[in-house]
């Protein structure tokens, strides 16, 4: 491919528990890349998996092709783009005609913003937020929603594929985060649900086993059940065998539902499951769910369940 986006250096921007495994993977199928991160707990996992790392994102991003950023909000990416707090703005520091790749979660209308001001610097933008968690990130099969222009989805398609085993574009710029935050609602309402039903057969007298049979093969299933299932035992694989060990930590979920709750109110949807997930999850991350898989608020319904 001629494009120098899809060969060129990547300059990875966020090196935490998901973007370290994930910049360690480019480098297994062959990518120049360089990292940075504030972080030095992250530093030093990235240079365990034999990231090279720059002495500040704007070195980073002035010799890249692609730079790709993992940040925490929206805010940050709009001030890493822009500059703040003295820093210079990677927009004016990267060489005309960068592509921006945004895999970060934020909201719908900063991932607009954000391709907004890259376009008009004379830049490219992608976003791309990913779904699959630390353990998707570590063996490359994320899941990536694309919102790109279709010739820059095609020039970001074969990265994202060294990374993730389904990339779907979903349409134009902001397109990715709104997949994104709908995706995590139902995710996030559904959990909720299924926790509320093994809670329920609890008190009924029906084993974890005999309801997970049932709503498994039934019209009860979804991944929060037959995946992630809130119980330890039907499917040895899930957080709940682990302690709730995430996994997709509480806090995420929160967060999430938070950008949801925020796209429900700026579009007008008169939607109630949504917002209602969004308090519990709050309080969940609040009440010490925070570093525990987003399974565990089934431990919440529980202790909050009459005996």
């Amino acid at each position: 491919m001629s494009d120098s986006a899809a060969t060129g250096t990547i300059a990875f921007l966020g090196l935490g528990h998901m973007g370290g495994p994930m910049a360690a993977n480019l480098i297994k199928a062959g990518h120049s890349v360089v990292g940075y991160d504030p972080v030095p707990a992250a530093v030093e996992a990235a240079n365990a998996h034999g990231v090279p790392m720059a002495a500040s994102a704007a070195e980073a991003a002035a010799g890249a092709a692609v730079v790709l950023t993992m940040l925490p909000s929206g805010q940050h990416v709009l001030d890493a783009y822009r500059g703040a707090n003295g820093a210079p703005g990677l927009l004016s520091t990267a060489a005309p005609g960068t592509m921006f790749l945004d895999c970060s979660t934020i909201n719908v209308d900063e991932a607009r913003e954000a391709a907004a001001i890259a376009l008009d610097a004379g830049h490219r933008s992608v976003d791309a937020p990913v779904s699959g968690g630390v353990v998707g990130a570590e063996a490359g099969t994320l899941t990536f929603m694309v919102g790109a222009l279709p010739e820059d989805f095609d020039t970001v398609k074969p990265i994202l594929e060294l990374m993730g085993k389904r990339i779907v574009h979903c349409g134009d710029h902001g397109a990715g985060q709104a997949a994104k935050v709908c995706n995590n609602m139902i995710l996030g309402v559904s959990m909720i649900a299924v926790s509320e039903a093994f809670v329920l057969g609890e008190k009924l007298g029906l084993t974890h086993q005999a309801l997970f049979d049932v709503a498994a093969n039934a019209s009860g299933q979804c991944w929060a059940l037959t995946t992630n299932c809130p119980v330890p035992g039907p499917v040895p694989t899930s957080p709940a065998n682990r302690d709730y060990q995430p996994g997709f930590a509480g806090a995420l979920m929160a967060k999430d539902l938070r950008l949801a709750l925020n796209a429900l109110e700026s579009t007008g949807v008169a939607a109630q499951m949504g917002p209602l997930a969004s308090k519990i999850y709050d309080e969940f991350a609040a009440g010490g769910g925070a570093g525990r898989d987003f399974s565990g608020i089934i431990t919440d319904i529980r202790d909050k369940s009459a005996t």
